[in-house]
C-alpha cells in the first residue's frame, strides 16, 4: 500500500448558514402633533339654563305675554260690545256708594302704614327666600328664651313679628277712625261692581274712581282679602313652622306641619302677585295722583286737583332707596352685628 492509499479521507467543511443583518425594529408611524389648546370651557349655568338661555326664554316669554295679553284685551272687548253686558257695566259702574259715615281721604297715619307695611313685605319676601334655599346657614342666633335658629330664619322671624305688630296697629286705627268701611264690603252690590271693573280693566278703559273718596269694588275686594284673609293666614303657618311652636303632640297632630308648610309658601306668592299688580295699576291709572294719595296724604274729591303734584313720586322714590338699602344690607355681617342686641351669634 502506498503512502498515497494510507491517507485518511478528508471531511468536507460544514457548510455554515449565511450571515444574516440584525433584524431591526420597525419604525414607528408618524404621529399628529397634539393641540395644546386648552378645552372651551363649558358655559356656566344659573339653575336648569345658561345666562344666554335665560335671555332668549325672557324674550321669549316676553312675547308670548304680549300676544296673551293681546287676545284677552280683543276678547274682552267682543264681550263688552254686547248689549246685555254693556247694561250690566252702565247698572254697575265699578264702584257701590258708601255709607254717609264713611271718612273721606288718606290720613297720614295710614299713608306711613302703607309705607312701613310695604318695607316690611318685600324684606320678608327676601329673607323668606334666603331661609328657603340655605344650604348651610352662615351663622346661629340662639338666647335664654329662644331656641337656635339660623341668622336669616332670626331676621325672618323678627320682621314677622314687626309686620304683626304694624298689622294690628293698622286695624285697630283702621276701626276706631271708621276707616274700616273703605276696604270692608257694606253692600251685596260689591260683587257685580268687582266684575264690572275686572271686564273694564280688561278692556284697557279703566273704571273711572278716585281713590281719595271711595275704592272700587275690585279693589275693595283685593284689600279685603289681603288684610283680613291672607295676612292672618301667613301669620298662622308661619308660626307653625317656626322653632317656637309649642313641642305638644297633640297639638302638632290638630295642626300637622304639613298642612302649614302646604300653605305658607303660596300665601308668599300671593302676595308678591298682589303687591305687582297693585304697582302696575297705580302707575297706570294716573301715578302722581294716586302716589299723593298714598304717600304724601294729599287729595281732593276733585281727581284733577293734585292730578300734576310730585310731592307722593318723590316720597315713593325715597322709600325704594330705604327699601333697596335694607335689601341688600341683609348680609351675614350686618345681621350678626344687630342680632347681637338680643341674643346670641355663633359659627355654629
Amino acid at each position: 500500500m502506498t503512502q498515497q492509499e494510507a491517507a485518511p479521507p478528508v471531511k468536507p467543511a460544514a457548510v455554515q448558514p449565511p450571515a444574516t443583518a440584525p433584524t431591526q425594529a420597525p419604525a414607528p408611524a408618524p404621529t399628529t402633533p397634539t393641540s395644546t389648546k386648552p378645552a372651551k370651557a363649558e358655559p356656566k349655568r344659573h339653575g336648569p339654563l345658561t345666562s344666554k338661555q335665560w335671555v332668549l326664554a325672557g324674550v321669549l316669554g316676553a312675547f308670548c305675554a304680549l300676544g296673551m295679553a293681546t287676545a284677552v284685551v280683543l276678547v274682552a272687548r267682543g264681550i263688552t260690545s254686547i248689549e246685555s253686558v254693556a247694561a250690566f257695566i252702565q247698572r254697575y259702574p265699578g264702584e257701590y256708594h258708601l255709607p254717609e259715615s264713611a271718612p273721606v281721604g288718606v290720613p297720614a297715619w295710614l299713608a306711613w302704614n302703607h309705607f312701613f307695611n310695604f318695607f316690611l313685605m318685600v324684606l320678608i319676601i327676601r329673607s323668606g327666600l334666603l331661609v328657603r334655599h340655605q344650604k348651610k346657614p352662615p351663622a346661629y342666633w340662639s338666647s335664654k328664651r329662644s331656641p337656635k335658629i339660623s341668622i336669616n330664619l332670626w331676621l325672618h322671624l323678627s320682621l314677622d313679628l314687626l309686620w304683626i305688630i304694624n298689622g294690628l296697629v293698622f286695624i285697630a286705627v283702621l276701626f276706631a277712625s271708621g276707616h274700616w268701611m273703605r276696604i270692608v264690603p257694606t253692600s251685596w252690590e260689591v260683587f257685580p261692581n268687582a266684575l264690572s271693573a275686572a271686564l273694564q280693566y280688561l278692556t284697557l278703559d279703566w273704571p273711572t274712581e278716585n281713590g281719595w273718596v271711595n275704592y272700587n269694588s275690585l279693589q275693595q275686594l283685593a284689600y279685603f282679602i289681603t288684610v283680613f284673609l291672607a295676612a292672618p293666614l301667613a301669620a298662622v303657618t308661619g308660626f307653625r313652622l317656626s322653632a317656637f311652636w309649642p313641642k305638644n303632640p297633640a297639638l302638632g297632630k290638630r295642626y300637622p306641619i304639613e298642612a302649614a308648610r302646604a300653605l305658607h309658601f303660596p300665601t308668599m306668592l300671593y302676595f308678591v302677585v298682589f303687591i305687582l299688580v297693585h304697582v302696575i295699576l297705580v302707575f297706570s291709572t294716573g301715578a302722581l295722583r294716586n302716589l299723593n294719595h298714598m304717600y304724601a296724604a294729599q287729595g281732593s274729591a276733585d281727581p284733577t286737583q293734585y292730578a300734576g303734584n310730585w310731592a307722593g313720586l318723590l316720597y315713593f322714590a325715597l322709600s325704594l332707596l330705604v327699601i333697596t338699602g335694607a335689601w341688600i344690607a341683609c348680609k351675614p355681617v350686618v345681621l350678626a352685628s344687630i342680632a347681637r342686641f338680643f341674643g346670641k351669634v355663633s359659627s355654629r
